[in-house]
C-alpha cells in the first residue's frame, strides 16, 4: 500500500526547513491549542497551584497533568519552584505580553519608530 497524497505532502513539509522564528510562535501556539492546557492556565491565574491541586480542578490524572505543566514551561508560560516536597506552578507574569510583542515582531505586525502599529480596520 503506498502512502496518501496527503501523507506524502505532510511529510515534504515536515522536512522543508523552518524558520527558527516562525518555530518559535508554532510552540506556543501549539501549547495554547490544547483545553485542558486552557483549563490548567485558566486555573494558575487565580494562583499558584501545585500538581494536587491542578488534579483536583481538571480531573486528569497525575501523570497527565505533569505532562502538559511541563509542555507550558517548555513554551515559557509557566514557572516551577520547589516548596518542601512540593512544587508550586505559577504562570510567568510577562509571558503573554512577551509572547504578543514576539509575536507582532515577527509578523511584520509592529510599530516601528517611523511607521505607527496597523489597525485592525486598515
Amino acid at each position: 500500500m503506498s502512502p496518501s497524497p496527503a501523507r506524502i505532502r505532510s511529510t515534504i513539509a515536515s522536512v522543508v526547513d523552518q524558520p527558527e522564528d516562525l518555530r518559535e510562535l508554532r510552540l506556543v501556539h501549539k501549547t495554547l491549542a490544547d483545553v485542558n492546557r486552557l483549563r490548567i492556565l485558566r486555573r494558575l491565574a487565580q494562583a499558584p497551584a501545585t500538581v494536587t491541586e491542578l488534579i483536583g480542578h481538571v480531573g486528569l490524572s497525575q501523570p497527565l497533568v505533569s505532562w502538559h505543566l511541563g509542555r507550558l514551561r517548555a513554551a515559557g508560560l509557566v514557572k516551577a519552584r520547589r516548596s518542601g516536597r512540593e512544587t508550586v506552578h505559577t504562570i510567568d507574569p510577562d509571558a503573554f505580553e512577551r509572547f504578543a510583542r514576539r509575536e507582532r515582531e515577527v509578523l511584520g505586525l509592529a510599530a516601528t519608530p517611523d511607521a505607527p502599529a496597523r489597525s485592525a480596520a486598515s
